[in-house]
């Protein structure tokens, strides 16, 4: 990472301004993160802990929500935490290895999830659309596959942006109008020029969201049509359940990644994309969970009868 010759003696830093325009209520939403931050873990968790200890929940389905949950506990822990001590701290300050860093471990569960909800889309597809092939297509082996890919596409490209960072410069000390460490706020940062960054940017960010769209939209295309060719209602609308928390998460995340796109990038934008940033980094990761236990009658069973057995 460069820093200009004329400030090479001064100390680079950057100023996470979080909420700090509401001082009043910062004990409020102290608290109020905080209690997302502690249903966020205790669901997340908890989800995983119900998933391996019930060896009925060891099917593709349910290895691939393990997965989500352990990314959601990931991104709000690189992020939440961070956001409680700016809430209650006079110093704001944040140095430009550590901010990186909290935007590599954000952008890479980010990017991560995105993967992750398209593996989960073509895996109700297969199970709705090819049932008798279910167990071959969907292998103990190809599941591991699809999970690595996941993985390895949110290393690769947060690696990828994180670079387009590391080789800007930046000068004194500099501001970003968020709580968290995100690209369009690190750029702006920059005294450099930003066009390579900001161009690489563009057209891998909008080939992830649009490759993995189509996956999952294409997926539900043909779940859509072989339901409809069901006779049976109530099979129809079994059918349709084993998708409706999927759906649920993907239109919850891409509608506020939809949101936060069409904010134009202006001094006068910063409240909706607090309130945006917020809806994804720290309601989703809350949400996620709650939406799967409560409308998963496999998991709301586990749950009973560990209640009851205690």
């Amino acid at each position: 990472m460069m820093i200009s010759d004329r400030n090479q003696s001064a100390v680079v830093i950057f100023i996470l301004l979080g909420f700090s325009e509401y001082p009043e209520f910062q004990i409020l939403l102290f608290l109020v993160f905080l209690a997302i931050y502690v249903i966020t873990v205790m669901g997340n968790l908890g989800m995983i802990a119900i998933i391996i200890m019930n060896p009925k929940l060891h099917t593709p389905m349910y290895v691939f929500l393990k997965q989500l949950s352990f990314v959601d506990f990931c991104y709000s822990t690189a992020v939440t935490p961070k956001l409680l001590e700016n809430l209650v701290a006079e110093d704001r300050t944040m140095s430009i290895p550590t901010c990186i860093t909290q935007y590599f471990f954000t952008d890479n569960c980010a990017l991560t999830e995105t993967f992750m909800l398209a593996v989960m889309a073509y895996d109700r597809f297969v199970a709705i659309c090819n049932p008798l092939l279910y167990v071959v297509n969907m292998s103990e082996k190809r599941c591991a596959l699809l999970m690595a890919a996941a993985y390895s596409w949110g290393i690769f490209f947060s690696l990828l942006f994180t670079y387009t960072i590391l080789i800007l410069s930046f000068c004194g000390t500099n501001t970003i109008n968020n709580f968290v460490c995100e690209y369009s706020g690190i750029l702006s940062a920059s005294c450099s020029d930003k066009h390579f960054s900001q161009l690489i940017f563009f057209i891998f960010i909008n080939f992830t969201m649009l490759s993995t769209l189509v996956v999952i939209f294409t997926s539900y295309v043909f779940i859509f049509v072989t339901v409809m060719k069901i006779h049976s209602a109530r099979a129809r609308h079994k059918a349709f359940s084993t998708c409706a928390s999927h759906l649920t998460a993907v239109g919850i995340f891409y509608g506020t990644v939809l949101f936060l796109y069409s904010i134009p990038n202006t001094k006068s934008s910063w409240f909706p994309v607090k309130i945006g940033s917020v809806l994804y980094a720290v309601v989703i990761r809350m949400l996620n969970p709650l939406i799967y236990s409560l409308r998963n009658n496999d998991v709301k069973e586990t749950l009973r009868k560990l209640m009851t057995n205690k």
